[in-house]
């Protein structure tokens, strides 16, 4: 009769277990290093509530994982820059959809300093020629006599996309600029380095000093806070963007609408971002 029991017990165990695993829906996140940090908050707090949902978000870069959505490897994709037109035409051939686009956060680029370098604020011009190799060393921009050493992001990265695209006219940057495999790491690097430079996400300058942005000579130095991205007045702000290859629906859906919703938003500045409203 024992035998026969555990017996029983032991598959209505085994079928809870399959029933609890059927029920589980996986949603897959790759992408922006930039957003990593805010993407593992939002799938924590959404399976928080949510068990039934698992959320696996893993980085690499904006545009592998806009290769990842491409070839079918994720369901979202996070991106610190929109999508290439041409990267819009290999979603419409495999799947005929030019892809979703999704506004999820604001991101004032930030240029970091070591704590102990005296710059505190640079024009865009003088920004732009720092790093395209124009502007070599910090007496060039009332800074001591010493060379710049120039860190930044790796090709694969939206925020280097949107940073040569946006801040350097598009023009390539030196040759002597070190990239980095992600954000964390240039930041780490700026705070070794008593004369490094780097840029990237607002969120991730810890250990580091902000260098306040001009638009030119002539304007005022602003940070990149939360009133001033709001404004307007921080002169390298972008969104931050999810794609997914059709019109969401499901438990994708709901979490997408979770994320733009006021709970959602109120991660991202308690990360170090900006809400889209």
């Amino acid at each position: 009769m024992n035998k026969r029991i555990l017996a029983i017990t032991t598959g209505i165990l085994v079928a809870v277990a399959a029933i609890v695993y059927a029920a589980t829906t996986t949603i897959t996140v790759k992408g922006s290093d930039t957003m990593v940090i805010l993407s593992q908050r939002w799938a924590e707090d959404y399976m928080a509530k949510n068990p039934a949902v698992s959320i696996q978000v893993t980085g690499g870069g904006s545009g592998t994982g806009i290769s990842a959505l491409i070839n079918g490897a994720t369901d979202i994709c996070n991106a610190s820059r929109p999508m290439k037109s041409s990267e819009r035409e290999k979603l419409k051939q495999r799947y005929q959809s030019l892809g979703v686009e999704i506004k999820t956060a604001i991101d004032g680029v930030t240029l970091y300093v070591n704590e102990k370098n005296p710059i505190k604020e640079l024009t865009l011009d003088q920004i732009k020629a720092i790093y395209t190799g124009t502007i070599t060393n910090w007496k060039q921009v009332g800074g001591p006599d010493m060379k710049i050493i120039l860190y930044g992001r790796e090709n694969s990265s939206g925020t280097y996309v949107y940073f040569r695209d946006e801040v350097l006219s598009g023009q390539d940057y030196a040759q002597t600029m070190q990239s980095m495999p992600g954000t964390a790491a240039v930041v780490n690097a700026v705070s070794r380095d008593q004369y490094g430079i780097g840029y990237g996400g607002a969120a991730y300058a810890q250990g580091v000093s902000f260098v306040a942005v001009k638009k030119d000579v002539s304007s005022a130095a602003y940070e990149p806070t939360a009133e001033n991205i709001k404004n307007g007045s921080y002169p390298v702000s972008r969104y931050l963007y999810m794609y997914v290859r059709n019109r969401p629906s499901g438990e994708m859906k709901k979490f997408i609408d979770w994320i733009l919703s006021d709970e959602g938003q109120s991660v991202v500045t308690k990360v170090g971002y900006f809400p889209i409203r």
